[in-house]
């Protein structure tokens, strides 16, 4: 028998409910009225499970339940073309503080929640989903979880160690590729959370943000969204925030697409307070500095992530700069960003390409 987390009865008669219809082979309907549990959020050991926490009316079709937004970076971060799942949650009565720079301040309580799925038509909602990754935040900081899908995509258990799991995933040019999809154990967390030696979020910074997804109900700006339901306050006119662009869009100038992409991929660590601060290489969005944005900049250690080659990026020269000889690379101790992927993405080579050669 699972033991369901401490928290409203009438919510945990729910689930067990929804349990014993799953365990007779009928598909139950999502529960509009379910919301998340704040206890088992604040808790010291995380649920054994991830439906324990009540971030979804329907697990398997991604449905958040009530009081959970779904959220969506104009510029994501590359992990092996997984599609990915975001939402928020923050308790009743309370709000995230807007930042101009930095992630928003959540209040304690509060959960980011993070599935990596494949597509797969013949799976509930069109994916088979791998993992969900739960940042939450208690009063000592942030908390980083991972919960690895069962094969019934019926729930997601907690992961402490990590885990490799083989598959096949599909690829740009509608092939497939064999992987081994990594799931971070709790300290791999770190690798790319830690600011300042902190972990924090990475995706949810009001320029990421300030673009419009649907709802359900229609589009509008997720900034102005998050206002609406009272989980944002401090927030200006959205036309006086910062904004990235989608990377992906051609339309957008070739400067802030490749900046966009820099900025979430690379910048969590190649930042003046990231785990890359050794390398002089500072790849944020609003790096002003050429040299620190390693524009003619010699690497702090050559060696085999650098190749034969002597500056981060010549202007005018891809081939020659070291910044693009790692991105294309998919080869342990050289690739980057050396953590959650395994893949290149010919899009963003492409892209990193045309930037350095554009530039003078």
């Amino acid at each position: 028998m699972t033991m369901m987390a401490p928290g409203n009865p009438v919510r945990l008669g729910a689930r067990l409910l929804k349990a014993c219809v799953c365990a007779l082979g009928v598909l139950a309907a999502p529960d509009p009225a379910a919301a998340a549990d704040d206890a088992a959020i604040l808790a010291a050991r995380p649920p054994a499970l991830l439906s324990q926490f009540g971030f979804f009316a329907d697990m398997a079709r991604q449905v958040p339940a009530e009081g959970v937004l779904p959220f969506k970076p104009a510029t994501p971060l590359f992990t092996d073309f997984a599609v990915k799942r975001r939402f928020v949650y923050v308790p009743a009565g309370q709000s995230a503080r807007y930042d101009p720079q930095e992630a928003l301040d959540f209040p304690v309580g509060s959960a980011l929640v993070k599935t990596f799925a494949y597509l797969a038509e013949e799976r509930p909602g069109g994916l088979r989903l791998v993992e969900t990754r739960v940042l939450l935040r208690q009063q000592a900081g942030w908390q980083a979880w991972a919960y690895v899908w069962d094969e019934q995509q019926s729930d997601a258990e907690l992961n402490l160690a990590g885990a490799r799991i083989p598959m096949e995933v599909p690829t740009l040019d509608g092939r497939t590729e064999a992987i081994t999809y990594a799931v971070p154990n709790k300290n791999q967390c770190k690798g790319c959370h830690a600011i300042n030696g902190e972990v924090t979020p990475i995706g949810p910074k009001a320029r990421n943000l300030n673009h419009a997804i649907d709802f359900g109900d229609g589009p509008q700006n997720q900034l102005a969204r998050w206002a609406q339901a009272g989980i944002l306050t401090g927030l200006p006119e959205v036309s006086q925030v910062s904004s990235v662009p989608d990377w992906l869009d051609t339309d957008a100038p070739l400067d802030a697409r490749a900046r966009a992409w820099l900025d979430i991929n690379c910048a969590h660590c190649h930042r003046r307070e990231g785990a890359a601060s050794n390398s002089g290489l500072f790849l944020t969005w609003g790096e002003t500095d050429r040299v620190a944005l390693g524009v003619n900049k010699r690497p702090v250690a050559a060696g085999r992530g650098a190749g034969d080659l002597s500056f981060d990026i010549v202007p005018g020269d891809p081939e020659a700069s070291i910044l693009l000889y790692r991105v294309e690379s998919a080869e342990a101790g050289i690739m980057m960003p050396e953590l959650g992927r395994s893949l290149v993405d010919p899009r963003a080579v492409t892209l990193l390409r045309e930037w350095i050669a554009a530039m003078r």
